[in-house]
């Protein structure tokens, strides 16, 4: 194997920190939208380095019916083998007097019905309140549509950030046009919140705090992050078996791959599942942290020989075709019809995927395979914090408001509101079978929080149940706690850097297109450590002191 750049990059030590930070390189040319919204934002310190932190909001945890199979505190899932048959009440007042707020988020779904025509919309709507209404953003869409919105004045009132991406400016543009939640939030305040109030600390520690304050509600989720899903059906034929090596791995999905079926499915958002990959190979998720320093995932050989593979496994044909064309959606759409046996999506697409699937074959999450340089795979550990939702600045009596529009939707599993969000309505968007279970109708298979992203805005920390399916429930659980201790943290959640809002995501456009453009078969694999070292100029390496700087003042 080709040897990459150094594992060894410069180490910021104690005496680094004390330096001041020095000029970086220029940013990379970046489309003009991110440009502009990049510029047009007043610069703010958005560090904690020096700053008195707001407290963490005060944990009080719901007392829920309790879990068939138990889950850990770090966040492995409590498992539900039945649904509750007494469910309680979260909420006892609407939030809202018949409000209009205007949302926005992200979705991987087709978009929705309007609302005058979507039951399920209209549902949501009557228990809230208020007039939701939506711009859902496609994640293939997502970098190009947030930007214009961040650099335009015409703001919805409720923004959700997420899905793994990162925007110029983010953090300056939360401290300039968002509204300031830290006297809402913190401490005692989160108790007029309840359901809000009982968000684990570890997912507002994964957010993070801006400038020592508190500026979003986080999105929780549990422990597992991307992983390979796969049709067991088709990988059990084509020869998977326990303990297999990046060897057996090629082999599986070239036995896979004929008649127009591949092995592999993937999608240009997805970049021929590098996050699972690179981890499998032993890369750092994004950052490793090394006696107080930051090391970045991307000057490591792991990372490098990670790239090598999957060029490995494009070249002998095993990716759906087009891969840097396709959507995400197109490729869960794939995955569902049997045109590609596996993909790479995250632990919380479980619920969704197996209704979908309608038995077809039997689902499964793939346990990370031992790479041929003889590292230890890992696996990646989920963000507590998928993301966050953020208001427009506003007056204080409607920021109540949309807090408790969001503390609605963060209502726990057990309770009828919980239902609602995630289930529907009874006899509309489900039924239930002999067990009680909320089994979806066909119109609930296209009225739903993924078509209606209501989940995205704020959501109820996730358990693992899946209707009537008990046996998905357990296969799982299983597997959770067989790849626990393989799951590697990311070191900078929760901190903030200002370099890497003013130029991380350049830097990140730089490092998607070469590996899109290496795995494609564009550009050879040397140039991968041209663009290591253009990284680096232009603003890695003073990330990773930001990091570092910022790391010391949170712990």
């Amino acid at each position: 194997m080709t040897k990459g750049p150094p594992v060894s990059t410069p180490s910021f030590s104690r005496r680094s920190l004390l330096r001041s930070i020095a000029a970086s390189g220029a940013a990379v040319a970046a489309p003009s939208v991110l440009a502009a919204c990049s510029t047009s934002a007043k610069k703010h310190d958005v560090g904690n380095v020096g700053k008195k932190l707001v407290p963490w909001p005060t944990y009080v945890p719901f007392p829920g019916p309790a879990p068939d199979l138990p889950g850990t505190a770090d966040g492995i899932q409590p498992g539900y083998l039945t649904y509750p048959k007494d469910l309680a009440t979260a909420v006892h007042d609407k939030p809202g007097k018949g409000e209009t707020i205007k949302v926005m988020t992200i979705t991987y779904g087709t978009p929705p019905k309007p609302a005058g025509q979507n039951k399920f919309w209209t549902a949501i709507n009557e228990a809230l309140g208020v007039n939701l209404e939506f711009t859902v953003v496609p994640d293939s869409d997502y970098m190009t549509k947030m930007a214009t919105m961040m650099a335009g004045n015409d703001l919805p009132d409720v923004i959700n950030f997420g899905g793994g991406h990162t925007l110029p400016r983010e953090a300056d543009f939360v401290v300039s046009k968002c509204a300031d939640l830290s006297d809402h939030l913190t401490g005692d305040a989160i108790k007029a919140y309840p359901n809000l109030a009982n968000l684990p600390t570890y997912v507002w520690q994964d957010m993070g705090h801006i400038g020592g304050r508190l500026w979003g509600v986080p999105v929780q989720r549990s422990a597992p992050g991307n992983c390979l899903w796969i049709n067991n059906d088709v990988f059990t034929a084509a020869g998977m078996k326990d303990g297999w090596t990046s060897d057996d791995f090629l082999e599986v999905a070239k036995a896979a791959t004929h008649d127009k079926k591949y092995g592999l499915g993937s999608s240009a958002p997805l970049l021929f599942g590098e996050t699972m990959h690179s981890m499998a190979w032993g890369a750092p998720q994004e950052w490793k942290l090394d006696g107080g320093a930051f090391v970045s995932a991307y000057t490591t050989d792991e990372y490098r020989a990670s790239i090598e593979y999957m060029s490995k496994l494009r070249q002998a044909g095993l990716y759906n075709p087009n891969v840097l064309g396709t959507s995400t959606v197109d490729c869960k759409t794939f995955f569902y019809n049997g045109t590609v046996g596996s993909m790479v999506d995250g632990f919380g697409a479980l619920s969704t995927s197996v209704p979908s699937i309608k038995d077809a074959f039997v689902l499964d999450a793939a346990v990370p395979y031992k790479p041929a340089n003889g590292a230890k795979p890992g696996m990646q550990r989920a963000k507590g914090a998928w993301g966050y939702t953020v208001l427009k600045k506003t007056t204080p009596d409607r920021v109540k408001l949309i807090l408790r529009v969001l503390d609605y939707l963060a209502s726990p599993f057990g309770t009828k509101e919980y239902e609602l969000n995630h289930f529907g309505v009874e006899g509309t968007h489900f039924t239930r079978d002999k067990d009680g279970s909320p089994i979806p109708t066909e119109l609930g298979l296209v009225e739903n929080p993924v078509q209606l992203p209501v989940k995205y805005l704020c959501d109820a920390p996730q358990v693992l149940y899946i209707p009537g399916r008990p046996d998905v429930v357990q296969r799982n659980h299983t597997w959770q706690l067989k790849v626990a201790p393989m799951l590697v943290p990311n070191p900078r959640f929760g901190l903030q850097s200002a370099t890497a809002s003013r130029v991380g995501a350049a830097i990140d456009t730089l490092r998607t297109d070469t590996i899109g453009s290496i795995v494609a078969g564009r550009k050879p694999l040397s140039a991968w450590d041209d663009t290591v070292k253009k990284m680096r100029d232009q603003g890695l390496d003073q990330i990773a002191e930001d990091y570092a700087k910022d790391y010391a003042a949170n712990h």
